[in-house]
């Protein structure tokens, strides 16, 4: 096959089996893969465990076959990571690792395959497929859990989340892509490792990537909900941590929290639209005053939304898109008919080329409350 021609994902199968062959090596597919294989997902990019072998040999052996570029190598993991067209293919020997209370890089050493699956993040992710395709639950817990739906560690969640904090994070993120639920030993055991994630453990960056996927699924005011649950909002985002119980009248029916949710629940799968819902109010707790007046929140929340994304390290383009969507979330709110026509112009050019996500913006906030005209 040429350097640039297509590979399905049955050449892929059917080329790591006779790599593992010519290597000798004991090797299967693992994790998303194989979840979302059964979940009937597309998912391009293998993970394959290599037990009673050498990843890195494996993966040198692989793209000779598929006449791809030299495998990237990581020495010190043991790993290694292939591309080929359309696929990423990533190799890696059986071990164990673990995290030492102040660093986010893992401490690595060689173990079985049962120890390599039960270090993995959750049941769903410990099946293994074999490269004809056959599939086998080493725990014998994984493809039950899979069919219920449900989110649960294959060891003591408050191992597995000291092991690597981000996977915190990712049990909410499989809850808004999947449609998943954790367990109910989930949350009490973030609560108990929150602490975790937190740098030098996990960089902000980590922690934005696992953020900005929950909140372009389909379900984010779900994930929201999970992070307040397992007590990790407060932590990520204490700026929307900080809206729960602030009252607002008029034509709320929910405090400044349960607006935000609700306001993000209406929005479409716009990372920057999604953000803006998410900060819009954030300025309220700031600006409250005994009459329940929020006067000038938007600019405090255009501020607290700039300091908040920088801090998880947010590309700066995005950061400035949401504070001024933040900034001038209010001006659709109030339009009315007799608003002349400077006035519309102004609008649109303090809008620019954010126009549209505002409208779509301003309505979603006035769905999130009982405006009595909220046609316009």
């Amino acid at each position: 096959m040429g350097a640039n021609q297509p590979v399905t994902d049955h050449d892929v199968l059917r080329l790591l089996k006779q790599a593992a062959a010519d290597e000798g090596a004991r090797a299967w597919i693992v994790g998303g893969y194989v979840r979302d294989k059964l979940l009937g997902r597309p998912h391009p990019d293998p993970d394959v465990v290599v037990e009673h072998g050498s990843a890195p040999k494996l993966a040198q052996r692989f793209p000779g076959l598929a006449e791809a570029p030299p495998p990237v190598i990581f020495e010190r993991y043991g790993t290694a990571q292939v591309t080929v067209p359309g696929h990423i293919v990533e190799f890696v020997s059986a071990r164990a690792e673990s995290y030492p209370p102040d660093s986010r890089k893992p401490v690595v050493r060689p173990a079985s395959l049962e120890e390599d699956i039960k270090r993995r993040d959750f049941t769903i992710n410990t099946l293994l497929m074999d490269f004809d395709g056959n599939i086998s639950d080493p725990l014998g817990r994984g493809r039950a859990d899979l069919e219920a739906k449900v989110l649960r560690t294959p060891v003591d969640p408050a191992q597995t989340f000291s092991d690597d904090p981000l996977r915190m994070l990712r049990a909410v993120r499989f809850a808004a892509q999947l449609g998943f639920e954790p367990a109910p030993e989930i949350p009490p055991a973030m609560h108990e490792m929150k602490g975790r994630l937190a740098q030098p453990v996990i960089s902000a960056e980590r922690i934005a990537d696992e953020l900005r996927k929950m909140l372009e699924s389909e379900r984010p005011r779900r994930a929201i909900d999970l992070l307040d649950e397992g007590g990790l909002l407060e932590v990520v985002l204490p700026e929307v941590a900080a809206c729960k119980g602030v009252a607002q009248g008029g034509y709320h029916t929910h405090d400044v929290y349960g607006h935000t949710l609700e306001t993000l629940r209406h929005t479409e799968p716009d990372l920057i639209l999604r953000l803006a819902a998410l900060f819009h109010d954030v300025g309220k707790p700031r600006t409250a005053t005994q009459d329940g007046a929020f006067t000038g929140h938007e600019e405090v929340g255009a501020a607290m939304s700039v300091a908040a994304l920088e801090r998880l390290r947010f590309p700066q383009r995005e950061i400035e898109q949401v504070a001024r969507l933040v900034r001038l979330h209010l001006r659709p709110v109030y339009y009315r008919s007799e608003w002349s026509d400077g006035a519309v112009r102004r609008l649109a050019r303090d809008a620019g080329d954010l126009l549209d996500r505002l409208m779509k913006l301003a309505r979603a906030d006035l769905a999130a409350s009982a405006y009595p005209d909220q046609e316009k």
